[in-house]
């Protein structure tokens, strides 16, 4: 007997609106099959497990099988099966799915149906222009049934011969979409969905190298492991399995640092395993690497809605049912349950980062380096998770020795405690570039950090609100006793003229492309006559903004450099006193009376500037002459990586004619 008739939708049109964009993704439809006939063989597990069912249950399995000839492809399996009435009722009527009604019923004897989706089956005529079905139910009595429709609402549903229990889908692959009638297509598409589903996966057979080529074995190619590492008790694993397990996720990818075995059965159902790979200064290159499973069927590696943005720097595998699928990312957000299991992962990761703080202190020193670039992401972009970070972050200095941050406090603040009762961090950047203001800090008996991580700029930011009566100074952003001081400075005693003199004399020497603020101190006769730094507060903010922290404005600005002129400096002195014979006072002339025309106030404030001018270039030309000036300053250029082209060319000839005329005249 023949049945035809239109498939259950409430509009006409509708079909070929699923038939086209129910997944953007037209691969998915294998995994949608392949999981229909993984609940179907579970369901039938359940049935004999529950005494329903008292039968043979034979090789229970999900075969693939493709002509390439006929572009056909079959998902086979020997489940449940459906009666006719079953057809009509789960394929006629479109979204009707029946796995939340048999979990109702067997809720106590199976917990792993992953077909919750309704639409799933109609996936197939994304690739297909024909689909069939042929199916035998379990049920004592059932008769075999055969459906089938080429696209369009119009199916005919007809009895067939079929012996044994289960059902074939067998699709008819359009020429449009060829690429799945391909064998290697297909093992792709299954290697990606179904390689570690709950049940046997066939496609073809096993090959070996014989006669110079592979041919078929005897054996049943199984493309999937059953129980993957995931579902196993962590008390019968080895370090070791879990290392394979992550070299068989990612083969090409370096050994993990550590790992974290994730099961939880309320309020959610949550099972992964998590890694912390080695992570480079680069925070993009190790994103969309933790691969998401629904009941072992693999869903999707973008997991940015599920967990915190931090933790997508993970490597390995969440599987859950409970995380809703094919939704919009905004239902997502919303989610209880997503939001459930974010938390739970979240404090799972600082539960475990804990764990090896106080029990494996070496190991975690060891790979703190690759392991910082992570915490620190979570620290500055996760609240809860920096509270629980700031017990086990490590700081190293530049003598390579680890720290928590409160026993690095208490170390410092007996002698990094300035005027204000502040403790000072000071730290650096680049020990090689900066290994002057090292030593600086060193001979002062100071601890200096290394903090050459390219978040360090935010972080710093972050832990000065977050260590009390604690401020953080790069060693190379001012003098040492400036960094650090002890007590109120006595700064040199300079008119403001003689103050402004300094000023011109020294930016007339100095790279034009920069801003300069020049200012007189006593830092001693042997320490250098000139110090070049940058404010902290200005290259820190530069820096964020460089890294996208959202302070533009400071990264528009020009570099602006501080030029601390060292007076107590022989060097220093001599070219003052130079100064003070070649070039007279600037000019001064008296202001015009209050009451006096606007004409004469004219007269006497061009009178001034006039004079200033003067003043100003003859302060130029003595700069520009004056050797030992020019001299001092590109030393100080150098040090600091700024002295380039002509100006280092000149430096260097300078440089040996100093030589010269010490040594050969």
């Amino acid at each position: 007997m023949s049945t035809k008739g239109k498939i259950g939708v409430t509009t006409e049109n509708i079909f070929p609106v699923i038939k086209k964009f129910l997944y953007s993704d037209h691969e998915i439809f294998l995994r949608e099959l392949v999981a229909n006939a993984v609940d179907a063989t579970q369901k039938m597990k359940a049935l004999a497990a529950s005494g329903d069912f008292t039968g043979e249950l034979g090789e229970l399995a999900v075969r693939i099988e493709l002509d390439e000839k006929k572009k056909t492809l079959k998902v086979i399996d020997n489940g449940i099966g459906m009666t006719s009435e079953e057809v009509d009722k789960y394929i006629n009527q479109i979204a009707f799915s029946s796995a939340g009604e048999f979990l109702e019923k067997y809720k106590d004897q199976l917990s792993s149906i992953i077909g919750h989706f309704g639409l799933g089956f109609y996936s197939a005529f994304m690739v297909a222009d024909k689909v069939t079905i042929e199916t035998l139910s379990w049920k004592d009595g059932a008769k075999a049934v055969k459906w089938s429709c080429d696209g369009s609402p119009e199916y005919e549903m007809t009895e067939c011969k079929k012996s044994d229990r289960g059902t074939v889908i067998t699709l008819y692959i359009a020429d449009d979409e060829k690429e799945y009638a391909e064998k290697k297509r297909i093992e792709g598409l299954l290697g990606k969905y179904c390689k570690f589903m709950p049940v046997p996966v066939i496609f073809g057979k096993e090959q070996e190298w014989k006669d110079g080529k592979y041919v078929d074995t005897d054996k049943d190619n199984v493309i999937n492991k059953v129980e993957p590492l995931w579902t196993r008790k962590p008390a019968d694993l080895k370090d070791e399995d879990y290392n394979e397990f992550y070299r068989a996720l990612y083969p090409m990818g370096e050994e993990p640092l550590f790992h974290i075995h994730l099961n939880v059965d309320y309020p959610f159902n949550l099972t992964g395993i998590l890694y912390f790979p080695k992570i480079k200064n680069n925070v993009e290159i190790s994103r969309n690497k933790i691969q998401l499973y629904c009941n072992q069927m693999f869903v999707t590696d973008s997991v940015d809605n599920i967990v915190p943005d931090f933790l997508t720097l993970l490597h390995g595998v969440i599987d859950s049912p409970d995380i809703p699928l094919n939704v919009s990312r905004s239902y997502l957000q919303s989610d209880s349950n997503v939001k459930k299991i974010s938390t739970y992962i979240t404090k799972k990761v600082a539960d475990r980062l804990e764990e090896i703080f106080r029990n494996e202190r070496q190991q975690l020193e060891e790979k703190w380096d690759n392991l910082k670039l992570f915490i620190e992401y979570g620290m500055l972009s996760d609240e809860k998770f920096c509270d629980r970070a700031m017990k086990f972050c490590l700081l190293k200095n530049t003598e390579n020795k680890y720290f928590s941050i409160e026993d690095y406090r208490k170390a410092i603040e007996g002698g990094q405690t300035d005027k204000d009762k502040k403790v000072v961090f000071l730290y650096a950047t680049d020990v090689e570039s900066q290994y002057s203001f090292i030593e600086a800090a060193k001979n002062k008996g100071y601890d200096v950090l290394l903090m050459d991580c390219q978040l360090d700029s935010h972080f710093v930011n972050l832990l000065e609100s977050k260590v009390e009566n604690a401020r953080f100074a790069r060693v190379d952003s001012d003098s040492i006793d400036n960094l650090v001081p002890k007590e109120d400075k006595i700064r040199p005693e300079m008119s403001e003229m003689e103050q402004e003199d300094l000023s011109v004399i020294f930016q007339s020497v100095l790279p034009k492309e920069n801003q300069y603020f020049v200012q007189a101190d006593n830092l001693g006769a042997s320490a250098a006559p000139i110090l070049i730094t940058q404010s902290e507060f200005m290259r820190r903010y530069r820096e964020m903004s460089a890294m996208g922290g959202g302070m533009n404005f400071y990264g528009e600005m020009p570099a602006m450099y501080n030029i601390t002129v060292n007076m107590e400096n022989p060097l220093v002195a001599r070219i003052m006193e130079a100064k003070a014979a070649d070039v007279a006072p600037a000019q001064v002339i008296p202001d015009a009376a209050s009451d006096a025309s606007e004409e004469v106030k004219k007269t006497v404030s061009d009178a001034k500037a006039a004079a200033a001018a003067a003043h100003k270039s003859e302060l130029e030309a003595f700069a520009g002459d004056n050797a030992i000036l020019k001299q001092i300053t590109d030393l100080a250029l150098l040090a600091n990586g700024m002295l380039k082209g002509k100006d280092l060319s000149d430096f260097i000839a300078r440089s040996a004619r100093v030589v010269e005329d010490a040594y050969l005249k």
